[in-house]
Formats: C-alpha cells, structure tokens, sequence
C-alpha cells in the first residue's frame, strides 16, 4: 500500500480536512493531557462536556442559529429523522407536504406517509430528477403540519438555489449534502436536519437544529430516542451521544473557521464547482446531468453518451489517483462530490485529467 493520500470524491462517508484528521491522530491515545483518549471518556465527565459545550457554541456561532432553535446531536443519520420528522411534527393536522426532486426526498416521503396524509407538493421525476421545480410550481396545502424538501440531491447533481416560500407552514429541510457550505437564514426553517458523513464529520449521527415551539406533540407511539421534547431536555444525553463523533464535528468547526466560515466556504466551494463545470461545458465528449441552472456545488454528475466509455474513464481514473468517482446505479456515469474538505488542487488535478482523457479518447 502506498503512503500517498488519494483524491477521495465518495458521497459519503466523505473526504475530512487533513489537519482535523492529523490532529484526531494527535490527540486519540491522550487528549490533551487527560491521559485517555476521547472514544474512552464518560458522556457526563468535566472534560468531555466542555468539548461538547464548544461544539455547540460554535456551530450555533458558525451557522448564526437564533435563540428560538435547539441544536440536537441525535444518532441515527439522516434517515432516522425521516421518521423522526413526521413523528414529531405532523401530528398537528395529520397532514404533511414533500417537495420530491430525488433519491432522498423519494425516500423520505415515502416512510412518513406510515404517519399520516402525505401529498406530494411537487417531484422531478418527470425529468429524472434533472431540474428543480419553481416556486410556482409548488402545489401547497394550506392545513399542511410542515413541508419538506432536500436542499441538495447528491444522487442527481442538482441543488435548490432558493427557499420555497410556504406561508405559515414550518419548513423541514435536509441539508445532509450542503450544510456548512453557504450562509443559511436559520429563523426561516421551522428544522433543519443533517446526516454528518459529508461536510461535518465521520459517519454515525445526524444534526438537528429546531425551532423549540414545534417539539412536544411527538405522536404517543415515538420512540423516546426520536422525540426531540425528551433530546432537547435531556440536552442529546438522554442516552450515550455519539461521543466521538461530536468532537470530530468540533475539530472540523474549527477548520471551517480558517476558511472564512460559511462566507468564505461559499466562495471556494462556487470556484471549485466552476472549474469542473467549465470542463464539461467546454467539452466535446463530456455531458453534464442536470440543468444548468439547478447544479450542485457539492455533486458534480456527468456522462458520456458511451457506457463502456463511461467505465473506462472511472478506471484510468482510479489508476491516476481520483477514488470513487463512479455515478450512483441509479443514474449511471460519473460523479465527483466535491464537499468542503476536498481541497482545490484536487479538482484542479481532475479537470486536468478529464482533459487528458477527452483528447486521448
């Protein structure tokens, strides 16, 4: 095995900024100067509150979370909370709304109709998922207890470069594959929710940020581990967190800070999709898959309009360095997740390559 770090393009679990992972390296056999490692610590030890009291601060500082929100660190990943979500929320009026632009949002429509009167507001499926539908093209329901959407489609390559508008129903959003990469209105956003694996932290939990007034009318048969009234009162420790997981999430914050915080991610993270955008918009054997203006900044999904080209170029790719850049079965081609750890050369080596490739080719 060489000793040479790849170029690691996996949706998830993702790429982890080197120094967040060299200082893990540092700090696992004795943090700092406690004699144990974080993994060892008991939840409800001095030393390891105050690591996940800073966690806290500073998530709630990076994403400008107003005092009317919680922060839960709740294990599970985001697809627990697509049961959590209803149990939780729709009991107000039995009714919900889903906004269905892919894989996720399909899935989490899907578990929360076993909760109540689910109706779809509006899908992309008429496109296979290529597009985002417009503000006028949301179909809502005015007794609706919230409506729910995905902020990025890692599966399809597209991104919703807006908020949909919805009156006085709650919004739920999953930002799994996009949070911590733009500035969010937080107060628009009755709860946002996030599986940890691609922008914040090693997989194993999921973030949860509500607003307070929405939690404690959990339908009677919710689990305590899903009922955010029991997670916020219980401040996440109504059961052991996900401990390490949580610290690691907290060495990431920090590096974010070094970049400029959301502000200064939005800016690298736009520069680095345009690199790999202007490569198949330039090119000739090269298609990109979703709409140009419904792009992702963190899943950047192309084809060629040849399958057996497609595998060859996955191949030479992960010969020269470029791991899992192969497209989900669903849609086929290539993808390259280009979250916030993935640093610029590797794109820039990429966009490189598949100029290669396409001259050679």
């Amino acid at each position: 095995m060489s000793n040479e770090r790849i170029f690691n393009f996996s949706a998830g679990p993702s790429v982890l900024p080197l120094s967040v992972l060299e200082q893990a390296a540092a700090e696992m056999t004795n943090y700092r100067g406690s004699g144990m490692s974080v993994m060892e610590m008991s939840h409800r030890s001095k030393v390891y509150l105050s690591i996940f009291e800073e966690v806290k601060a500073d998530l709630k500082r990076i994403m400008k979370i107003p005092d009317t929100h919680e922060i839960l660190f709740t294990p599970g990943g985001a697809t627990l909370q697509f049961s959590a979500v209803p149990m939780n929320l729709i009991g107000k009026t039995g009714k919900a709304d889903y906004a269905v632009t892919g894989n996720f949002s399909n899935l989490a429509m899907k578990e929360a109709k076993k909760y109540g009167e689910i109706h779809v507001a509006c899908s992309s499926e008429d496109r296979n998922h290529t597009y985002i539908p417009a503000q006028s093209d949301i179909s809502l329901s005015p007794d609706a207890s919230y409506f729910h959407y995905c902020s990025n489609n890692t599966i399809f390559g597209t991104e919703w470069k807006y908020v949909p508008e919805t009156g006085d129903v709650p919004i739920v959003c999953d930002m799994s594959s996009n949070i911590l990469s733009l500035p969010v209105d937080v107060s628009k956003f009755g709860l946002i929710y996030a599986g940890v694996q691609k922008n914040m932290a090693p997989a194993g939990a999921a973030v949860v940020i509500l607003d307070k007034s929405l939690a404690g009318h959990e339908l009677p048969f919710t689990p305590k581990l899903m009922s955010y009234q029991i997670m916020i009162d219980g401040d996440s420790m109504h059961n052991t967190p996900p401990c390490y997981t949580i610290y690691m999430l907290g060495l990431v914050l920090k590096w974010l800070d070094t970049q400029g915080g959301v502000e200064g991610m939005q800016k690298i993270k736009a520069a680095k999709a345009k690199i790999l955008y202007d490569v198949i918009d330039e090119s000739k054997l090269f298609i990109g898959c979703a709409d140009k203006d419904a792009r992702s900044d963190m899943n950047i999904t192309f084809k060629t309009d040849n399958e057996e080209l497609d595998n060859k170029f996955v191949k030479a790719a992960t010969l020269a360095g470029f791991e899992n850049l192969k497209g989900h079965r669903v849609v086929g081609g290539m993808r390259a997740s280009i979250y916030n750890a993935m640093p610029t050369v590797g794109v820039e080596k990429l966009a490189e390559f598949m100029r290669d490739f396409e001259s050679n080719n």
